[in-house]
C-alpha cells in the first residue's frame, strides 16, 4: 500500500540550494515539515524536494527544486517563522512554545538561561516533533544558545526594555540583581 502523500518520482535534489528570490544556500527540508505546516497545498503538485529558506530579509520560506511546484511565503504557513520576525513573540522553540523572550526575560532575572537545558530533557524524554513543528524541519537547540549568546553580547542601551541589552546591563552592575557570570 502506497502513502498518498509520499513525494513520488521526485529526483533526489542536491542537499543545498540558493533560495530564487533572496539567493541564500537553503538546506532541504523533509516533505513532512512541508506537508505538516503550509496552510493550504495545492493538489496536482509536481513531485519535488523543498528547501528552507533562513534569510530574515526573504518572505520565502519554502522553495521546491522544481520550478513547475509552488513556493510558499509566510503568509502560507500556520506558524509565524522565528527567524523571519522582528517583533515578540518570535519563537525558537516550537514543540514546547519557548520564545526570545522567554529567553532574554529568564537572563534577566536569573542571570542567565536554563531553557536549553529544559528543552533536552524533553528531546531525552521523547517529547518533541522538530519535524512537523518547527518550519526548518530541524531541533531547536542551535538556534536557543544563539539567542543566550547575543543576549550577552548585546550593548547596553535603553533600560526597561525587557531586551538583552538590560540583562546585560544588570549583570555588569548598572542595577541590581545579576552575578558577573
Amino acid at each position: 500500500m502506497s502513502d498518498c502523500c509520499t513525494v513520488e518520482g521526485a529526483a533526489k535534489a542536491p542537499a543545498v540550494m540558493a533560495c530564487p528570490v533572496s539567493g541564500t544556500r537553503s538546506k532541504r527540508v523533509e516533505s513532512l515539515t512541508v506537508r505538516s505546516l503550509v496552510r493550504h497545498l495545492p493538489l496536482g503538485m509536481p513531485p519535488t524536494e523543498y528547501y528552507f529558506c533562513d534569510s530574515a530579509d526573504c518572505d520565502v520560506i519554502y522553495f521546491p527544486s522544481n520550478p513547475a511546484a509552488p513556493l510558499f511565503r509566510r503568509a502560507d504557513l500556520m506558524v509565524r517563522v522565528g527567524i523571519k520576525e522582528a517583533e515578540d513573540p518570535i519563537p525558537v522553540c516550537y514543540c514546547f512554545g519557548f520564545t526570545r523572550q522567554d529567553i532574554w526575560d529568564e537572563i534577566r532575572q536569573k542571570g542567565k538561561s536554563t531553557i536549553a537545558e529544559q528543552i533536552k530533557l524533553e528531546v531525552k524524554a521523547g517529547n518533541c516533533a522538530c519535524e512537523v513543528k518547527n518550519p526548518s524541519g530541524r531541533c531547536c537547540l542551535g538556534d536557543i544558545v544563539r539567542i543566550v549568546q547575543e543576549g550577552a553580547r548585546a550593548p547596553v542601551s535603553d533600560p526597561g526594555d525587557g531586551g538583552p541589552s538590560e540583562a546585560r546591563a544588570n549583570r555588569h552592575g548598572n542595577t541590581s540583581g545579576f552575578s558577573s557570570q
